[in-house]
């Protein structure tokens, strides 16, 4: 792909966490750090080669930027996982994957916020980047709410004992295990939220577990515009694939482009049918992206001028469209003239 933003990260160490999960941590070259430069709560898309073939996964970063420690991912095998079997049976330290930079919207507007934090299995992986951090540079209270099947699968165990020990006036840890009190209920989390309902409410893990605690948050009022969701998605297509864009002919099939980025204006003709992030990244325009299915926002511009349709959305609210924010990965052009800008 032209002038792609993808760079190769070393693994530096692998550490077993649970029986069934391991963290990496991985190294950009001195010259790429600048670009993996991360806010808390965000992820890594990475391509692996797997005796399957290659993959793209996208995992999220458990380590904090605020805590001077080097980035870290957190992987859970799951049950015919090809790529996360790989991480945990044969990634080893000096191996080298190829990654696109950090991306993701999960992450606190204020690290001085009260936060109110849900983590289901593996999902404390952004959660506990976002706890760190908010221990390290914030002020605030923070809750963490953590569901497991049982206590040999709490990943991080040691650590949150630790921080919990360090800071017994600012963070409070509560342990939900399947194996002690069953399932997590609506009831119950909705106990456990109650008398944290004005923090912001961030929560991940698997989808069953999202659901009920998002009903459990509306129980309490806990309102829409304070809970920030983060959904682990498989990747159907290939991020770091070179994607062809046809020429521009005469035919009128092209709409007039003014692209704002990096503080330069780009005016091109853009073809109809290739989406924005497509043609830019063929014209050699460092366009922000990474997952490029329309679900994480790292690509997200806005529509100044003009009009233009989305294939495919999962991330952008209808607060994020009324400010006329669009996905560039899924944007192609309506109206003959089109003027976006990179904020």
């Amino acid at each position: 792909m032209p002038d792609s933003p993808a760079r190769m990260l070393r693994v530096v160490d692998v550490v077993r966490e649970t029986d069934d999960a391991c963290s990496v941590v991985l190294a950009p070259a001195d010259a790429d750090a600048a670009d993996f430069a991360y806010s808390p709560g965000q992820f890594l898309t990475l391509q692996l080669p797997t005796p399957a073939g290659t993959v793209a996964r996208c995992y999220s970063l458990c380590s904090s930027p605020h805590v001077d420690e080097p980035m870290r991912v957190a992987v859970k095998r799951v049950r015919d996982g090809v790529a996360s079997t790989w991480i945990n049976e044969a990634l080893a330290v000096g191996h080298e994957v190829l990654a696109l930079p950090p991306a993701g919207v999960f992450t606190p507007a204020s690290l001085d916020a009260d936060l109110l934090l849900f983590a289901g299995g593996s999902g404390i992986t952004p959660v506990l980047s976002i706890l760190k951090s908010a221990l390290a540079t914030g002020s605030g209270r923070v809750v963490l709410v953590y569901a497991n099947q049982h206590e040999r699968a709490v990943m991080f165990a040691g650590e949150l004992q630790r921080l919990a020990a360090e800071n017994p006036e600012r963070l409070h840890v509560i342990h939900v295990l399947e194996s002690v009190q069953g399932l997590p209920t609506r009831a119950q989390l909705a106990s456990f939220a109650e008398p944290y309902a004005s923090y912001q409410a961030f929560v991940c893990g698997p989808s069953p577990f999202m659901e009920t605690v998002t009903h459990a948050l509306r129980d309490v009022g806990v309102p829409p515009a304070r809970v920030h969701i983060e959904r682990f998605q498989s990747l159907t297509e290939d991020p770091f694939a070179e994607v062809p864009v046809p020429a521009v002919t005469d035919d009128g099939a092209a709409a007039e482009l003014e692209v704002e980025l990096d503080g330069v204006t780009h005016h091109l003709q853009w073809p109809r049918q290739t989406k924005l992030l497509d043609f830019l990244l063929a014209q050699g325009i460092k366009a922000p992206y990474s997952c490029r299915q329309g679900l994480c926002s790292a690509c997200a511009c806005i529509v100044d001028r003009g009009e233009v349709k989305m294939l495919h959305n999962e991330i952008l609210e209808p607060e994020d469209l009324a400010e006329g924010y669009v996905l560039g990965c899924q944007s192609l052009p309506i109206s003959d003239t089109v003027s976006v800008r990179y904020s």
